[in-house]
């Protein structure tokens, strides 16, 4: 069987196909406006140097830190399940490099046909070929291209692409995340031993007034009263002990899950006291966040993407144009399937689809696209908005901590010259039992307290590192 191929018909349709890819529908991305400070609640910038360009390493230097937050890089599943998400988005991304290539597909087959005697198949089989049946062997490859006349796939490219983006920035602000609740957890834990190990010296300061006031009873200076007071003190500080041990054990079990480890102690060699807030930190310009918050790049890689979707849609609606060809060897007979060039055939079609009535379909989808980018928007500006709150919040902690952690320091060095004065004056029975254990109890809770505005400091400095965009280089 000769074929004869339309080579003019074939080239006006590529030439058409080239000439109309040139059209694109849709808007192009721009950044939507956001209203940013000049600078963070006051703070002037003697340069645009940020402490979220310091790597974590670089930031919490100690080694038992550390070691906490690589073991949670490797092992947290939040964070595993954001780098798989990053994975799957590849694969997208390369598949998407390949759509504006023509499907090729591979067909072979072989087909028997065996018309009614008395049909206008059977009687022609019979006159023409002397066989009751039809054999028909088919080998050919199809190739198949939908021309990209309204930018379509290109879009949907753009899409593929941003939504890998987006992924890939989800997983840094996981990693924002975890490396600032290791941090927090970390502190959160030495601030309990500070506090444990407070309560086990004034139990042991209260031992010390139980036995001066037994000795003061059976001196008949005070009565059995003063000895029940002053026990019913010691048992409110014991108390304490087993209910901070409680709180570490639970802090050591979060810390351990939080590192993707099963639940158990956490090993340390350092104290609270080792670790202080540096009085400058750099925040840079607010207009920074745009770039480093790993979360508002992720929502802006989502209007991106929405913006793609939305052209998308409204390439939907337009004509579109498939071009088809098709080439390969068929024969009736088994034995001429591979005589060339007789059993060569070959087919070219193109055909433009308009959609013009399927229930406001389209028209739907193309609306919905547009308002889910809106939507999109206002996500980002609404992330942007609340990244400069957190970043304005962390700021007035340091500030407002600074001035409670000089307050509560001068009120511990006061009560702890108050304890020992009226110990000395209860001794010389100048003092009340009441005013000792008023003391005692004061001195007690100024230094929990002392140790807990270390702990947010320390704790509001993470915060502000992770707010301006740090921890996940």
């Amino acid at each position: 069987m000769k074929v004869k191929f339309n080579l003019i018909y074939s080239s006006a349709i590529v030439f058409i196909a080239l000439m109309v890819t040139s059209c694109r529908v849709g808007k192009e991305y721009q950044r939507p406006a956001v209203e940013l400070p000049q600078q963070f609640n006051g703070v002037t910038f003697g340069d645009t140097s940020s402490i979220a360009n310091i790597e974590w390493k670089a930031f919490f230097t100690d080694t038992t830190l550390q070691r906490l937050i690589e073991t949670g890089l490797s092992y947290n599943y939040d964070l595993q399940l954001a780098i798989k998400n990053i994975d799957v988005a590849r694969q997208q991304m390369i598949q998407s490099k390949l759509l504006l290539l023509p499907q090729v597909s591979a067909q072979v087959s072989a087909q028997t046909d065996y018309p009614s005697a008395n049909s206008l198949n059977g009687i022609s089989t019979n006159s023409f070929l002397g066989s009751d049946h039809i054999n028909d062997y088919i080998a050919g490859v199809n190739v198949t291209w939908e021309a990209d006349i309204w930018g379509k796939i290109r879009r949907q490219k753009e899409a593929v692409l941003a939504g890998y983006l987006q992924s890939y920035e989800a997983k840094k602000a996981v990693q924002t995340q975890l490396v600032a609740n290791i941090a927090q957890g970390f502190f959160n834990l030495l601030m309990l031993d500070e506090q444990l190990s407070i309560t086990r010296k004034n139990l042991l300061l209260s031992d010390s007034t139980v036995r001066v006031t037994r000795f003061l009873r059976d001196a008949g200076e005070v009565t059995t009263l003063a000895v029940q007071q002053a026990v019913a003190q010691q048992q409110s500080t014991a108390l304490l002990i087993p209910q901070f041990e409680q709180s570490i054990g639970l802090q050591e079990d979060a810390l351990s899950i939080l590192t993707g480890q099963l639940p158990g102690a956490i090993q340390r060699t350092v104290s609270l006291e080792q670790f202080s807030v540096p009085d400058n930190l750099s925040t840079g310009l607010p207009a920074a966040i745009l770039s480093r918050r790993p979360d508002v790049r992720a929502a802006e890689s989502a209007i991106i993407a929405a913006n793609a979707q939305a052209g998308i849609a409204q390439a939907n609606m337009y004509p579109a144009l498939n071009i088809t060809a098709g080439v390969g060897l068929e024969s009736f007979k088994m034995s001429n399937w591979f005589s060339i060039p007789a059993s060569l055939f070959g087919i070219v079609t193109g055909s433009v689809l308009q959609p013009i009535f399927n229930n406001r379909q389209l028209k739907t989808q193309y609306e919905i696209a547009k308002i889910q980018r809106e939507q999109a928007v206002i996500t980002f500006r609404q992330t942007v908005l609340t990244a400069v709150g957190e970043v304005s919040d962390a700021l007035v902690q340091q500030d407002k901590l600074k001035q409670q952690q000089q307050i509560a320091q001068a009120q511990v060095d006061t009560l702890h010259s108050a304890v020992k004065n009226a110990q000395i004056l209860f001794k010389g029975n100048m003092a009340t039992y009441i005013e000792v254990i008023t003391a005692q109890g004061s001195a007690l809770q100024a230094q929990l307290n002392l140790a807990s505005i270390k702990e947010q400091q320390l704790g509001a400095m993470v915060s502000l590192y992770q707010a301006l965009g740090g921890g996940w280089r």
